[in-house]
């Protein structure tokens, strides 16, 4: 992977209490539209969700949504010409995967929590390379953060083992950051090459 060319966003389907959380995601919708940055998201059009699709929409971007049909209500699915509906989470995640290049995770709940944590389970395991941005709004991921740092202290996240895991404190930081941490593997990969083929 050499470039960005899609970005998962995991958020909220609330808009929770703090402003910030919903300016974050629309400034960073606008972002992505102005950087030719397609966005694959839940397919809801409430809360964090909506907020980041709508600003990506109104500024001339692309969205993939990719919705369960049971939520289909519940999240007010929005209306877009690359929208996917699934027969459950495990195949939303999974095309959610397989669709993008980078994955951020705004504010928001269990659920966003939950994709979260999969994608740095996989990404630990040596499933894949992508990279992981917490997007650190008013500091809202902290209390996780604290959680990691512990869980590094009693080794339960042992030598070799690490995460490598991105953050960013306001939205203009997150694309660069993703982008940085692209070319990063990418050159790394590209530096490992000629020993990977000693071996073959």
């Amino acid at each position: 992977m050499t470039e960005i060319r899609t970005v998962c966003v995991y958020c909220g389907s609330g808009p929770g209490t703090n402003p910030s959380f919903i300016e974050s995601a629309k400034a960073l919708g606008k972002a992505l539209a102005e950087n030719g940055v397609r966005l694959v998201y839940g397919g809801g059009s409430i809360g964090m969700m909506g907020a980041v699709a709508k600003a990506v929409l109104d500024h001339g971007g692309d969205v993939t949504g990719i919705i369960p049909d049971f939520l289909v209500k519940k999240e007010v699915m929005m209306p877009l010409k690359d929208l996917i509906v699934t027969p459950d989470m495990h195949e939303r995640k999974r095309l959610m995967f397989e669709h993008s290049d980078a994955f951020v995770a705004l504010p928001g709940g269990i659920g966003t929590l939950e994709e979260l944590v999969e994608q740095l389970t996989w990404k630990q395991l040596g499933r894949h390379a992508k990279p992981v941005l917490m997007a650190n709004i008013d500091g809202f991921w902290e209390p996780l953060f604290s959680l990691l740092a512990h869980m590094r202290e009693t080794e339960f996240i042992r030598p070799g083992f690490q995460i490598d895991l991105l953050k960013a404190d306001r939205a203009e930081d997150i694309l660069p950051r993703l982008r940085e941490a692209a070319a990063r593997v990418a050159k790394e990969e590209t530096e490992m090459a000629p020993e990977i083929a000693k071996r073959l």
